[in-house]
């Protein structure tokens, strides 16, 4: 019997070399976690409004006047009036001074077959809800078909990051900051908890 692939413990394994894509993705996080001051706030919003105004979307796209626009779209354009709003965040820290940004330039990350991807959407206040839902839609498949344009996956081609992992069931996790980005969103699953109905109800 071979004892090619024994470690020392006498355990079986299986060495599967990095890929170039992931070996630059994971030297990425490293610096990231070295050369920043990584700062997480957990913080819920009641989902019931944005639940049905996704159904309702359903329900016009079924009679075929609007595009699938998903509960991503719907954060990721609330997001980005938020930070028109407090352009502070919507920066890069440059070791000497915050470059704030006049426009959003979104980063949204992407499951793809060669690994985590996160392309850029240049200009993504310049679109209404619908606009957005086609444009991020496309710069998705430009990924997973591996024809991205290089310089929208360099993470100084966003002003600021949204990493949505709730379609996995995700329910809590800390997103890594891509540098010189000073924030990033990690959106979760919907889930049921207890909550102030108003006048002392707890429903």
């Amino acid at each position: 019997k071979s004892t090619d692939n024994l470690d020392v413990s006498g355990n079986d394994y299986k060495a599967v070399p990095l890929t170039h894509l992931r070996k630059i993705i994971s030297s990425a996080m490293y610096s990231s976690l070295q050369n920043s001051a990584q700062l997480t706030h957990h913080l819920g919003a009641d989902a019931r409004k944005i639940l049905r105004l996704r159904e309702k979307v359903k329900n016009e796209k079924e009679s075929g006047n609007l595009p699938n626009i998903t509960l991503n779209d719907m954060v990721c354009f609330a997001v980005i009036q938020a930070l028109v709003k407090m352009p502070a965040i919507n920066s890069h820290y440059t070791g000497d001074s915050i470059k704030i940004f006049n426009k959003v330039h979104l980063g949204v990350a992407v499951d793809t077959e060669r690994g985590l991807l996160v392309p850029v959407l240049k200009n993504a206040d310049d679109y209404s809800l619908r606009g957005l839902s086609v444009q991020l839609k496309a710069v998705a498949e430009k990924c997973r078909k591996g024809n991205i344009e290089p310089d929208l996956l360099q993470s100084d081609a966003a002003s600021f990051t949204i990493s949505n992992l709730g379609s996995y069931g995700i329910e809590l996790f800390t997103p890594v900051l891509n540098l010189p980005q000073t924030g990033i969103l990690g959106v979760n699953t919907i889930t049921y908890r207890p909550a102030d109905m108003g006048d002392g109800i707890i429903g």
